[in-house]
């Protein structure tokens, strides 16, 4: 250990992993975790055959993680399937997201008349291109609302509130009244990533779950020259008497080292506490209903459908992705948690999943650090947020390689 490094990675979640934790766990440590005892009961299945992700998120099936995986070449150590489908929580109950002009006519979330006024609204964002003035109508993207956007086509709240939250994927409605570029840009993502696998979502899954993302990109790594170190106790990150870090010891042993990349647990002195993620882990034997059979899905609650100040976040995922014994279904509910009562706050997410098996509550503490990386050369990611998808993660890990590298 006691050589020199350009850049020592520690921890392996999957932030820290595609840089050089979306840990899976088996089902005897997820019971463990939440009940302490040793012996899960028989009618969850063999616990071999659980693969629970902790941090549970799909990805976009043209998104940044994709290009990502497909520009470092790790794909080749991975197998993925589509996600069957994406759904919206509005007035009540649970309908599928319709992502294109076709789509939007056959919705059942819009009466006739707004329905016309959507598909107007869709082909505007499908036939929009930066580049060409020609699409534009006159609208300049980068200083008109997306509130002053939409209201152009005329959307009532109920269509804004998919749109925005289903769609585009914002958190909350700060976006509206931001400039609209960046939500047109979501939704052409969105529209793309769904034409990509001609599937009924945008989302793809590793088969076997997330736990196979930092394994492949730590496979990628050792093949460029990368050193692990696993079950390395007690890092201690050093810094010299400039306050700039020269390595990380462990076991009495001092790896050096010019730069260090980790989550916030590692530092926590160069953090601050931004927020709390609330969740609920539910284990089943059916899927979700009213979300046509589909045994992985995703169901977004918008805030303004459950008086929250943001979104509620329903992930679903089965046996079909290899994370579950036959017959049974892994669901997460997430949010932001305006509350110390996770069960309380997350109930009406749980309240869609029907009968459930097993339910587990946890509540994490959210972290982003207020460090110079100029000044001490430390990179910390910042900790995952509520959100079932990845484009808010993969943002932070290439943040954190322009710092580190200077380059885009």
């Amino acid at each position: 250990m006691d050589e020199e490094y350009d850049v020592i990675v520690l921890g392996t979640g999957l932030k820290e992993c595609i840089l050089s934790g979306l840990l899976s766990v088996d089902g005897l440590k997820l019971w463990k975790r939440f009940r302490g005892s040793d012996k899960p009961p028989a009618h969850l299945g063999p616990s071999r055959d659980y693969n629970v992700d902790m941090v549970p998120k799909f990805m976009m099936a043209n998104g940044i993680l994709v290009q990502t995986l497909i520009h470092t070449d790790v794909t080749k150590y991975l197998y993925f399937k589509a996600v069957d489908g994406s759904y919206v929580f509005n007035k009540g109950k649970v309908y599928k997201v319709p992502a294109t002009d076709m789509e939007a006519l056959r919705s059942p979330l819009m009466g006739l008349f707004e329905k016309r006024r959507a598909r107007n609204f869709f082909i505007y964002v499908q036939n929009y291109d930066e580049k060409d003035p020609a699409t534009h109508e006159g609208l300049d993207l980068t200083s008109v609302t997306t509130r002053e956007l939409i209201a152009k086509y005329g959307l009532n709240e109920n269509t804004v509130d998919f749109i925005g939250h289903a769609l585009a994927l914002h958190r909350d409605d700060r976006y509206l009244d931001e400039p609209a570029l960046d939500t047109v840009q979501r939704m052409k993502l969105y529209a793309e990533s769904l034409a990509r696998f001609q599937g009924g979502s945008p989302y793809i899954y590793p088969l076997y779950g997330l736990g196979e993302l930092p394994q492949a990109f730590a496979r990628l790594s050792a093949v460029y020259g990368g050193t692990y170190m696993l079950n390395k106790p007690e890092c201690k990150v050093e810094f010299d008497e400039e306050g700039k870090v020269f390595g990380v010891t462990s076991e009495g042993e001092t790896a050096k080292c010019k730069k260090v990349v980790c989550d916030p647990s590692y530092l926590p002195n160069k953090v601050r506490r931004i927020g709390k993620v609330a969740r609920a882990i539910v284990i089943m034997s059916h899927p979700i209903p009213n979300t046509d059979e589909s045994h992985s899905v995703q169901v977004i609650l918008p805030q303004k459908q459950l008086g929250r100040r943001s979104d509620m976040y329903l992930f679903c995922c089965s046996y079909t992705h290899n994370v579950a014994p036959k017959g049974k279904f892994i669901a997460f509910v997430s949010a932001e948690a305006e509350t110390n009562n996770p069960e309380r706050e997350l109930k009406p997410g749980i309240d869609l999943l029907g009968p459930i098996d097993e339910i587990f509550y946890d509540i994490y503490d959210r972290f982003e650090p207020v460090n110079e990386p100029s000044l001490d050369n430390c990179f910390i990611s910042t900790s995952y947020d509520a959100t079932t998808h990845f484009e808010t993660t993969v943002v932070d890990v290439l943040r954190t390689y322009t710092l580190i590298t200077g380059k885009r």
